[in-house]
């Protein structure tokens, strides 16, 4: 039996699907994996991929949890701005 694992804080999900990773989820989420390290939330946040989230139209599509918070036609500078938002200043107001 195992011993467990951490469960994270608070989740980042973003698509990975074709149609997404085409517009650059796959970047997005390397950003904000970068961002997650440099600000020692390595443990508490967590950056999930997922499959496709039957959103195409809208891609590149990302969710934050658990506030729910979902973007779509994503850029690296709304995640940036987003993650800053729901991320980092949702836990200052704790």
């Amino acid at each position: 039996m195992s011993k467990g694992f951490n469960v994270p804080d608070k989740v980042i999900y973003v698509c990975t699907g074709s149609k997404c990773k085409k517009k650059g989820s796959k970047d997005i989420g390397k950003t904000i994996r970068n961002m997650i390290k440099e600000m020692g939330l390595k443990g508490k946040v967590e950056v999930v991929k997922t499959e496709c989230t039957d959103r195409c139209d809208f891609a590149p599509v990302m969710s934050f949890q658990p506030n729910n918070v979902w973007l779509h036609h994503t850029t690296e500078q709304q995640a940036q701005k987003t993650f800053q938002e729901h991320i980092i200043q949702s836990d200052k107001q704790v």
